[in-house]
């Protein structure tokens, strides 16, 4: 008996001994308490990185958060910004009072100086929210994981001539990168106390928070804030849609009008619902090019070189167009085909026949992943290596599963967002029902946390090497039963809009 207390107690010891993980730390603003992930992670699911930008804050770029007395418990994730009703979100889980992020570490002291990966959430810029996903399954392969909030929506984006007269700087818009940037300012000056080295700042993000490291990454506001970018299904490369400031400031005059009101002054009375809810109109929901945040279209940016040259690892899915069709009409193809000019209709049926319904269907969401994500992946690629130094890799998900996050029908690979499964380990307790999901889920996971450990380079040990993105050559790694190199996928096809991307940018050349 003797023996089995004594031997109780020294497994007490032992157990006390442990180091524990970082529960309670300070930042700029006070003490703040995390709480616990099982016995090797401490979160901090909600610490406000800026003022509340409510009543004269509305429409105006972020402000230090205000001091705290005592402890704040940041036990649970703020209120989603203000967005349109869904199922799963009701307007009594919102608020203006948003710009919110979160901190989960593994680290036990703050002398240890992980790295650290900080996500931005997608959603066409009006939806979804920070607490998707907090990255315990990345933070417990050795870094500090931070997601950030920002303004969504016309609260996030609406810019307007009477905006742009109370600016220091005289623009308007694009508050919500601003968001982001101010997020990442804190992080350098506060990420050190969760154990993080400010100087080892990987930004990754899916859809528009892709959109957002692509525009962080040709934003002179954000240089020397991160030092590796991964991208997951988005860029700002295209010249289609662009929306420059005057044309945004037009929008929001247009908005104002709509919405019967004849000031700024008015506007910031209003509720924040009546701005962003399910009725709302507001065509501006866009990043705009008012030489500011985003100096030039970033195309041209990175023709000039003019962008925060750091490695890049760029991704997208091989089914991106799954969340968008489910089935196409000849007469829907022949439409969406008919809004090409005519030589350029005709060329894009070689690739893209759409001879039966199958072929339709699955031709239609072809042009739809590669116009929105495999040739601007592509450029940027292309271009950086022209006129850059620093890596880049390109990835490629065509894992097909019976699980998915927003696709519709019949898939042959992986559609938008389904990257989000892989990276926060939803196979982890499901291996004996997905086994090559929870393959490539570990694989990825691996590969960027690497990336971020090294600044840049995802190779490491047990791992199929990756080379840096060669457009000749077998380097882009896809992840399908596991990873393997191939060529770059529908090449010519890709080729093909290539040479349309440059044909709009004459006619734009010749406009102006």
């Amino acid at each position: 008996m003797k023996k089995l207390l004594s031997t109780a107690l020294l497994a007490l010891v032992a157990i006390a001994g442990q180091a524990q993980p970082l529960l309670k730390t300070h930042v700029e603003t006070g003490d703040v308490e995390g709480t616990p992930d099982g016995t090797d992670l401490a979160v901090y699911k909600a610490i406000p990185y800026a003022a509340p930008p409510v009543g004269e804050l509305r429409w105006k770029a972020p402000q230090p958060a205000k001091p705290w007395k005592g402890v704040l418990k940041a036990e649970d994730v703020a209120k989603w910004p203000p967005q349109p009703e869904k199922s799963y979100v009701k307007y009594d889980m919102m608020s203006e009072d948003c710009l919110y992020l979160s901190v989960v570490t593994p680290a036990k002291s703050i002398n240890e100086g992980l790295p650290v990966m900080v996500f931005i959430h997608g959603g066409g810029f009006r939806t979804e929210h920070y607490g998707g996903d907090l990255w315990q399954s990345l933070a417990r392969r050795g870094v500090v994981a931070v997601s950030i909030e920002y303004r969504a929506g016309a609260l996030g984006f609406m810019a307007h001539a009477d905006l742009a007269k109370e600016s220091p700087e005289g623009h308007s818009g694009n508050y919500g990168i601003l968001d982001q940037i101010f997020a990442l300012q804190w992080v350098q000056r506060n990420i050190k106390n969760f154990g993080g080295d400010p100087s080892k700042v990987t930004i990754f993000g899916e859809s528009a928070g892709a959109i957002s490291c692509h525009i962080l990454y040709g934003s002179p506001l954000a240089k020397g804030l991160f030092r590796a970018c991964i991208c997951q299904s988005g860029t700002m490369m295209s010249p289609l849609n662009l929306v420059n400031e005057q044309q945004a400031q037009m929008l929001g005059w247009m908005f104002m009008n709509q919405l019967e009101k004849k000031s700024i002054a008015e506007m910031r009375q209003m509720d924040a619902k009546a701005l962003t809810g399910n009725d709302v109109n507001f065509m501006g929901c866009v990043p705009i090019i008012d030489g500011y945040v985003i100096p030039e279209p970033l195309y041209n940016l990175y023709e000039q070189g003019r962008y925060n040259d750091v490695p890049v690892l760029i991704m997208y899915n091989s089914d991106e167009g799954a969340v968008d069709f489910e089935s196409v009409s000849v007469e829907e193809y022949n439409r969406q085909l008919g809004s090409l000019p005519g030589q350029w209709a005709d060329s894009v049926k070689v690739y893209y026949p759409g001879n039966t319904d199958q072929e339709r269907l699955y031709n239609m969401r072809d042009l739809v992943r590669d116009i929105g994500c495999g040739w601007p992946s592509y450029a940027w690629a292309t271009l950086q290596q022209k006129t850059g130094k620093s890596a880049v890799y390109s990835a490629y998900l065509a894992q097909k599963s019976d699980t998915t996050v927003y696709a519709k029908g019949n898939r042959r690979g992986a559609a938008h967002a389904d990257d989000m499964m892989y990276l926060k380990g939803a196979f982890d307790d499901k291996a004996d029902k997905y086994p090559q999901e929870k393959k490539v889920s570990d694989l990825m996971q691996q590969y960027w946390v690497n990336f971020a450990k090294t600044g840049g380079n995802p190779n490491g040990e047990g791992l199929p090497y990756w080379p840096v993105f060669d457009e000749g050559k077998a380097s882009v790694m896809q992840f399908q039963n596991g990873a393997s190199l191939v060529e770059m996928p529908n090449r010519e096809g890709i080729l093909l809009i290539d040479r349309f991307m440059k044909y709009v940018q004459s006619l734009q050349g010749a406009q102006q």
